[in-house]
């Protein structure tokens, strides 16, 4: 199961630098707008220090975590929606991501050109939304279009699609992201292929340096939704050894509020209303990404087809409760490994045995 998220923001706000520093991918990083045009794309592994807690405990000879897809977007710019800068290009690369990390420049540095000429995140981001919001209003009216003619016939379902479509116009023309509807279970399979930029989560980094003091109050002050990462500095981590980051990281005077790229890709992870569970054994301990609320059934999905079609049972423990346990056997004993059955929702940090 894959999950891919979109990095998006002006030209020169950093983007390709955070794909840089997330991926250790060598990538085109030139001081000019649109120097990436076709996007590129990164597997990134969510850190989990549960896996090598496991391992320890399976004396695992492989640690396999689980993973995110990050895509860097050429940078947008104002009128995107009407083809400037190849934004239809890029704003159809946005609408294949599951989410966006939007990212706004929030320092000062002469030698990097702005294309507004000045430092301003609420302006940057505005200019941003303003352009996924004009591109999903004319998704909106073409589809309003489409089905004119089964609305004059009073076509029922026609209907009930026209009031909808009609919901997200009225939310964007008031400058709100679709993702501001509150729609019921059967209006959301309705418009399931719509596909609107302003749907899908998003998530905000303030590219800062690292010497920076944070005021959060002042910097994108009506976005709750929002860290800060000096993502040059990460860069600069990303490329040293373990100990030789720990070391350079520990001697630099980090304001509190500044955030890591860690942080950042846990976020992108909870924001996709993802979880992870485990399995654990001598071959390998493993992390699986399934989505909140899945059944037993639907996570060894996962792992193979056949563990869902043919599920008979899991056997489930909490990772901490395995650890603590000491040894399956230990765990047997003391009734902690319970059996289940096909409608149990899996949790975060279960490990799971399947049998089918």
């Amino acid at each position: 199961m894959g999950f891919s998220v979109g990095i998006v923001g002006l030209p020169n706000v950093g983007k390709s630098t955070l794909f840089k520093a997330l991926t250790k991918k060598e990538i085109d990083i030139s001081n000019y707008p649109f120097c990436t045009i076709d996007p590129n794309v990164g597997i990134v592994k969510v850190p989990d220090k549960r896996l090598q807690k496991l391992a320890g405990f399976s004396k695992s000879k492989k640690i396999i975590p689980t993973a995110i897809e990050f895509v860097d977007i050429a940078g947008l710019v104002k009128d995107a929606h009407k083809g400037e800068g190849l934004g239809n290009k890029f704003l159809a690369n946005i609408r294949e991501v599951d989410m966006i990390v939007h990212i706004v420049r929030g320092f000062e540095d002469g030698k990097i050109t702005h294309v507004s000429e000045k430092i301003n995140p609420e302006s940057d981001s505005e200019t941003i939304n303003i352009e996924l919001i004009l591109s999903d209003l004319e998704t909106i009216n073409k589809s309003l279009s489409k089905i004119e003619k089964d609305v004059k016939a009073g076509k029922k379902e026609a209907l009930e699609l026209q009031n909808i479509l009609e919901k997200y116009k009225q939310a964007l023309e008031d400058e709100k992201f679709a993702n501001s509807v509150e729609l019921d279970k059967n209006e959301k399979k309705a418009i399931k292929g719509l596909q609107l930029l302003t749907n899908k989560p998003v998530f905000y980094v303030v590219n800062v340096n690292e010497n920076q003091k944070i005021d959060e109050k002042k910097i994108l002050p009506k976005i709750d939704n929002k860290i800060f990462i000096p993502i040059k500095f990460e860069l600069d981590l990303s490329e040293l050894s373990p100990e030789e980051a720990q070391e350079f990281k520990a001697e630099t005077e980090l304001d509190k509020n500044i955030s890591s790229l860690s942080d950042l890709i846990v976020k992108c992870y909870d924001l996709l209303g993802l979880i992870t569970f485990l399995t654990t054994g001598e071959d390998e301990t493993r992390a699986w990404t399934v989505k909140k609320d899945s059944t037993a059934p639907q996570a060894g999905n996962a792992i193979h087809g056949d563990f869902e079609e043919k599920f008979i049972r899991a056997s489930v423990i909490n990772w901490q409760k395995l650890l603590n346990t000491g040894s399956w056997q230990n765990a047997i004993e003391k009734g902690l490994l319970r059996t289940e059955g096909k409608e149990y929702i899996v949790q975060d940090g279960d490990v799971v045995e399947f049998k089918i």
